[in-house]
C-alpha cells in the first residue's frame, strides 16, 4: 500500500495555514535529566478542540467533493476526533454525526455537542454503527485514522517538530488507530532519515503491536485503559503500512505508568495532558525505550482533554 510523500504534507500545511494553531514546543530540564536527554514537549492540547486531531480532519475534509460535504458527514470516535470534527464540519457550514461509546468521556461528549455535532451513542461497534447510519442518510464517512488525506494532515505536526528541533534524534508519539503516529513518522523519517520514532500502545489496547505481529490489521475485542484516547477498537490498513515503513519501534506501557507520568508532566511542566498524550513520557520513564545519552528527544503530548471528575479517579 502506497505510503504519503513530502509533497502532500506541505500541501496539508497549506491547508490548514491560518486555521489552525501552530502549537509551541517547551523543554522540561527536569524531566530530560530523568532520562538522560535533551527532553522537548510539543503542546497539542493547545491546538482548537483541544488535540491534534483537527489536522487530519481539516485537510481530509479539504479534498471532499462539493458533492461529498452537502451530504454531511459522519464519523467514529471516543471524543478528540469528534470534537474535531463536529468542529471543523461547523466552521464550513456542513452537518456532521459522530458515533461515540455509551461511555465516552462527558466533557469530550458535551464539547461534540457544543461545536454542533450530532452525537449517537452506543455500546454495539463503533465503525459498523457509523457505517449503518451512513447508509441510511446517504452521508460522507471521514475516517478518524485510515485515509491518506487525514494521514498528511497529521504529518504537518512532524515538520513542525523538525523545524523547531532541526537535530531531533527521537520523536515518541502515541497509537489509538494509528493516524497520528503515520503522519508524524512520514514527515520525519522523509526529512531526517537517521531520527527514530517511536510508537506507544497501552498493555489494555494493543492494536498496532498485534496488527505488526501478524502482518495485518487486527481487531481488538476488548480494551482495557484510561487512555481512551489511544483506545481504538482497530488500526487501519494504510496506518498499518506507515508504521512498517517509518516507525523504528512500538512499545507498550501500563496505566499506572501513565498516570505517573500525567503527574510528573502537571508538576514540573504546569501542563495537563491527558492519559494518551502522557502515555510518551511513560514510555521514556519505564525504560521501556533505549535513549541515547544527550539525545535531542520529542514527546508528542497529542492532547489535554480530560474532565476534573476523571481526573480526581487519577490522582
Amino acid at each position: 500500500m502506497r505510503t504519503i510523500g513530502l509533497d502532500e504534507i506541505s500541501a496539508a500545511q497549506e491547508v490548514i495555514f491560518g486555521r489552525l494553531h501552530r502549537t509551541p514546543i517547551m523543554r522540561s530540564t527536569y524531566l530530560g535529566d530523568r532520562i538522560g536527554a535533551n527532553l522537548f514537549f510539543k503542546l497539542e492540547m493547545v491546538q482548537r478542540t483541544g488535540s491534534f486531531k483537527p489536522r487530519g480532519v481539516l485537510n481530509n475534509m479539504h479534498h471532499l467533493s462539493d458533492e461529498e460535504k452537502a451530504r454531511g458527514v459522519i464519523s467514529l470516535s471516543s471524543g478528540n476526533h469528534a470534537q474535531a470534527l463536529s468542529y471543523v464540519a461547523g466552521t464550513l457550514g456542513i452537518p456532521s454525526v459522530i458515533v461515540m461509546p455509551a461511555n465516552a468521556v462527558k466533557s469530550k461528549l458535551e464539547a461534540t455537542k457544543g461545536y454542533g455535532g450530532e452525537v449517537v451513542q452506543t455500546e454495539d461497534d463503533l465503525l459498523e454503527t457509523a457505517l449503518r447510519i451512513q447508509k441510511e442518510r446517504d452521508l460522507t464517512l471521514v475516517h478518524p485514522f485510515d485515509h491518506p488525506m487525514t494521514i498528511a494532515g497529521t504529518g504537518t505536526l512532524g515538520m513542525e517538530i523538525l523545524e523547531d528541533v532541526a537535530d531531533v534524534d527521537m520523536v515518541v508519539a502515541g497509537i489509538g488507530g494509528g493516524g497520528l503516529i503515520s503522519g508524524v513518522a512520514a514527515a520525519v523519517k522523509l526529512t531526517r532519515p537517521g531520527a527514530k520514532v517511536i510508537g506507544v500502545e497501552p498493555v489494555g489496547a494493543p492494536g498496532m503491536t498485534e496488527s505488526l505481529r501478524e502482518n495485518r490489521p487486527v481487531h481488538l475485542d476488548s480494551l482495557n485503559t484510561i487512555a481512551d484516547g489511544l483506545a481504538a477498537p482497530f488500526v487501519g490498513e494504510h496506518n498499518l503500512a506507515h508504521v512498517q515503513a517509518f516507525v523504528d519501534d512500538v512499545v507498550l506501557v501500563t496505566d499506572d505508568e501513565i498516570v505517573e507520568a500525567m503527574k510528573l508532566i502537571l508538576e514540573r511542566c504546569k501542563v495537563l495532558a491527558e492519559p494518551a498524550a502522557a502515555s510518551t513520557l511513560a514510555a521514556l520513564l519505564s525504560g521501556k525505550v533505549n535513549v541515547p545519552a544527550g539525545a535531542n528527544v520529542v514527546c508528542v503530548l497529542s492532547g489535554g482533554n480530560i474532565d476534573a471528575e476523571r481526573l480526581k479517579t487519577l490522582f
